[in-house]
């Protein structure tokens, strides 16, 4: 079965908001199985334009990526980020 990933691309405008939702995520997301591959760090955009905080979650599968993003107390800690960041997010299922 394929591994499901959760791809975040992030631009923090406020660093001190934010940091309460990307520590909330450690919980919320364990418990769905992930693993944190990509967590900030550098980057170097090579071509087109991106935001500038990359972050790749890995689960056992596409549908508990799909779980993890839907949990309500995910839902909930979403309105930190939203508030704080600009962000594009979505689920991918990987390939074996």
């Amino acid at each position: 079965m394929p591994k499901g990933y959760i791809i975040g691309h992030v631009t923090v405008h406020d660093p001190e908001g934010y940091a309460p939702y990307a520590q909330r995520n450690n919980a919320i997301f364990a418990r769905h199985g992930a693993r944190y591959l990509v967590r900030g760090g550098q980057a170097e955009v090579k071509e087109g334009t991106a935001h500038t905080r990359h972050v790749v979650i890995e689960f056992p599968s596409y549908e508990a990526a799909l779980a993890a993003y839907e949990d309500p107390e995910y839902v909930e800690n979403m309105k930190i980020r939203h508030a704080h960041a600009d962000s594009t997010v979505m689920v991918v299922e990987g390939c074996e």
